[in-house]
């Protein structure tokens, strides 16, 4: 009755082992090149052309990974009439670039196993190379071409338009979609942040080739550039492949600083009806940023509180004990010019008001009861020994080493992190629930058809999408 021999669950069943076999082998071979007692052995690496890289050089596994951005040029920066321009660019600096159009860019790409990709987030214009050691210096010249040459080719943001247009039609009913797009709208009201990341039905017909190019021109910059390279490369080659790629960028950008952001709507409720039997929930709080000296503590509460999932405070009240939903769950967000707490939610329209309460509730709890001995401990213990499961390929530790770099740690951070978080106290634990945890700073969204929501401000249409 055990027999099952589906050739298909077997080759499932290998390629799983292998993976995980993988992922052993590189962690401990990092392991072993920080055996001078780094946590992780990133090199700060300057190239001919004057490129800083931080590599963590590895070579365990023939593969290597790049991580890049550029700063202050993500979504924000978007003319308001132009929401939607760095997603566009993203989406369309890898169709087509030098004198290869997009259909010969993506099968030189295909050839060659390399994996390339480009990003807007709200701050930051980001980008992903992924290669084979044996192809790493032609996945080299394919990210020059894209990131100096890109074509922009009529047919091509044309084919990008449209599907950023039906991403955002098919989006408009998802209440999850709604909920994040009226958060943002309302928590970022009159700040630039408050636009549409992946811009709206009018907008997106506005972004022309010529916006792109002049996007591309303005915005990606040497002087707005983090770089972190990760796997089988040497920090000569990382050196030389940083010029290549990056060398022949402008040496400054012409965008603009984002103001700080202000909160806005603090104590609102806002509702937007939707005829289904949930209401989605959203809420957001400011926090403060990773300079700040309550940080770590920050983190230790945030895992308390609902960042754990099974485990956190607001899960075993919502849904372990009453039943309300099938997941809460609160994390904080860094933004260049803005940090905050935020909560997601769902439950029946009927139970919407006592799971704000619950909520409410349990921010109450936290600033006014210390933390217990044991809960402390094990929040200290599951954030420092998860750190090493978050970096268990040369892409997760590319990712964490441009982390790092942008957000101007020391190279060394990570060596410090235990015991940063180790030294976190129930004290502090309640300073920075008095700092954070008030209801009467939270932005709340509700979607859906919530049952006894008091002074809830009725939201009839849904702002900056159409």
């Amino acid at each position: 009755m055990f027999k099952d021999k589906s050739p298909k669950k077997w080759a499932l069943l290998a390629t799983l082992f292998i993976i995980v076999l993988i992922a052993i082998i590189l962690f401990l071979g990092l392991r072993a090149r920080a055996a001078d007692g780094r946590f992780l052995d990133i090199k700060e690496v300057t190239s001919p052309g004057g490129i800083t890289v931080w590599l963590v050089e590895d070579h365990t596994l023939p593969v290597m990974s790049v991580k890049f951005l550029f700063a202050d040029s993500g979504s924000a920066s978007d003319p308001v009439e132009k929401q939607g321009l760095a997603r566009m660019l993203s989406n369309t600096m890898d169709e087509g670039a030098g004198d290869l159009d997009s259909q010969a860019f993506q099968q030189a790409l295909s050839d060659n196993s390399i994996t390339l990709s480009f990003s807007a987030g709200r701050d930051t214009f980001g980008g992903d190379l992924k290669s084979l050691s044996r192809n790493k210096q032609r996945a080299f010249e394919l990210a020059s071409l894209a990131l100096n040459q890109p074509r922009f080719d009529v047919e091509a943001v044309d084919r990008m338009r449209a599907a950023n247009i039906s991403r955002i039609q098919s989006s408009m009913s998802e209440p999850d979609w709604i909920a994040a797009r009226l958060i943002n709208d309302r928590a970022f009201e009159n700040h630039t942040y408050g636009k549409n990341n992946g811009g709206t039905l009018t907008s997106l017909t506005n972004i022309t080739p010529d916006d792109l190019r002049a996007a591309h021109k303005n915005m990606l910059a040497r002087d707005r550039l983090f770089v972190a390279m990760a796997g089988d490369i040497t920090a000569k080659e990382a050196g030389q492949a940083a010029d290549i790629m990056f060398g022949k960028l402008p040496e400054k950008a012409k965008t603009a600083d984002i103001p700080p952001a202000d909160a806005a709507n603090a104590g609102k409720t806002f509702v937007y009806e939707q005829n289904i039997p949930q209401t989605m929930i959203e809420i957001v709080l400011p926090a403060f940023d990773h300079t700040d000296k309550d940080y770590y503590a920050l983190g230790v509460l945030n895992y308390i509180y609902g960042g754990a999932g099974f485990g956190s405070r607001l899960m075993e009240e919502a849904r372990e004990k009453r039943g309300l939903t099938y997941g809460i769950y609160s994390g904080i967000q860094d933004y260049r010019s803005a940090d905050m707490l935020n909560i997601s939610t769902s439950t029946k329209n009927e139970s919407a008001a006592e799971m704000v309460d619950i909520i409410k509730a349990q921010m109450d709890d936290l600033r006014k009861t210390p933390v217990g001995d044991k809960e402390i401990a094990d929040a200290k213990s599951y954030i420092t020994g998860s750190m090493p499961l978050s970096m268990t390929s040369t892409d997760q530790i590319a990712s964490m080493a441009l982390s790092l770099q942008y957000n101007d740690y020391p190279i060394d951070y990570l060596d410090r992190y235990k015991d940063n978080i180790n030294a976190v106290t129930q004290a502090d634990l309640k300073r920075v629930a008095e700092r954070v945890l008030s209801p009467d700073r939270m932005t709340v969204v509700l979607v859906g058809k919530p049952k006894n929501v008091k002074d809830a401000v009725i939201v009839k249409e849904l702002p900056n999408v159409r």
